[in-house]
């Protein structure tokens, strides 16, 4: 399963890129809010896909029409030629999916809560469709059962777009994700930071780290007794 993670914030971006873990960057308007509302959009989105050297990356529209989603596409397009459009799930959000796929232009369909709202995206002809998992576990439906749902319908029935989970909220997540058979998840910097570690690994790391010392301190002193 692929990761990519879910952020505006450049230094968290150009970390986890480091790491060689992340194929990919999600962002949406909250998220380049968060880090500055005066962003400058469009510099900060070109500047993200240049870390991340080619993958992955959705820019999200804004309007709620159609005609307006389109052009917002043409728009980004007109400078970022490589973005994968976002679009809500919404019926005129499928409109505007159905009109890009017919020109080959990538479309991730986001704010998907189920698995009809999956197909019904994966039939207007999405790339990706993004199952929010957290989203759902706070209105007290298990987001793992959904994206599960999902991945079993696409495996009956072939279908063509890559699942995404996003709002993932914890580890645990990743590996429900995982084990369901999503093709990607995407996640928030701080949670992918927190799915590297593990108190065996620093416990372990240190005792690698003490032994080596007494081993030296040993080679030390007998080094002074000849």
């Amino acid at each position: 399963m692929q990761l990519y993670v879910d952020t505006a914030n450049i230094n968290e971006i150009r970390h986890a890129a480091a790491l060689g873990i992340v194929n990919g960057v999600t962002t949406n308007p909250s998220l380049l809010a968060k880090e500055d509302p005066s962003v400058d959009v469009r510099q900060r989105i070109l500047e993200i896909y240049e870390i991340m050297e080619g993958g992955h990356l959705s820019v999200e529209v804004v309007s709620t029409d159609t005609d307006g989603m389109l052009r917002e596409a043409d728009e980004i397009l007109s400078w970022f030629p490589d973005a994968t459009i976002k679009i809500p799930m919404i019926e005129s959000g499928l409109a505007a999916v159905k009109s890009l796929s017919r020109q080959n232009i990538p479309t991730n369909v986001t704010l998907i809560f189920n698995a009809t709202q999956a197909i019904a995206a994966n039939n207007a002809g999405a790339t990706y469709v993004s199952v929010f998992v957290g989203r759902l576990d706070d209105i007290a439906i298990d987001g793992i059962q959904v994206v599960q749902e999902v991945c079993e319908i696409w495996d009956t029935q072939d279908l063509e777009s890559q699942i995404i989970a996003a709002s993932i909220r914890h580890p645990m997540h990743i590996i429900g994700c995982a084990q369901a058979g999503a093709d990607i998840a995407t996640v928030p910097y701080k949670v992918l930071m927190q799915s590297l570690k593990h108190p065996l690994t620093d416990a372990g790391l240190q005792s690698f780290l003490n032994d080596y010392a007494k081993m030296q301190a040993e080679k030390a002193k007998l080094a002074g007794k000849n």
